[in-house]
C-alpha cells in the first residue's frame, strides 16, 4: 500500500489525543530536513485523556506498528520505513494511531 514517508516531524496521535512520537530517528536519511522513522522504532504515547483503572484499561502509553502495512520495497538501513498508510495500535488499549500530517513529497510502496 504507497504512501508518503514518515518523518520526526509527523503528527501522528492516539484516537483520545495523546501525542504519539518515536524514540529513535534513522538520521542517515531525511525528507523535508528531518530524519525518517523506521518500523521497530519505539514509539511512545504522551497527553493519552483515555481513564485508568478500574473505569477503564488506559491511558495509551505505546505504539505498535502492523508489519504488513509497513513499506515492502522502500528500506533504510535494512529496516522498513513506515508509510501514510501504515496502521499501528496503543497498548495497553488495543485502540488505533491516527496519522494526521506527513511530508508530501516523497512516497514509498
Amino acid at each position: 500500500m504507497p504512501g508518503f514517508l514518515l518523518h520526526q516531524g509527523a503528527q501522528v496521535q492516539c484516537s483520545h489525543g495523546g501525542k504519539v512520537t518515536p524514540g529513535v530517528v534513522n538520521p542517515r536519511v531525511k525528507v523535508m530536513g528531518q530524519p525518517i522513522v523506521t518500523m521497530p522504532t519505539p514509539w511512545t504515547v504522551a497527553g493519552c485523556t483515555f481513564p485508568s483503572p478500574p473505569a477503564a484499561n488506559g491511558p495509551c502509553a505505546t505504539a505498535v506498528w502492523m508489519p504488513p502495512t509497513v513499506a515492502l520495497r522502500v528500506r533504510a538501513n535494512t529496516q522498513a520505513v513506515l508509510l501514510s498508510s501504515s496502521q499501528a495500535t496503543c497498548a495497553p488499549t488495543g485502540t488505533p494511531v491516527m496519522i494526521t500530517t506527513t511530508q508530501t513529497r516523497v512516497k514509498g510502496m
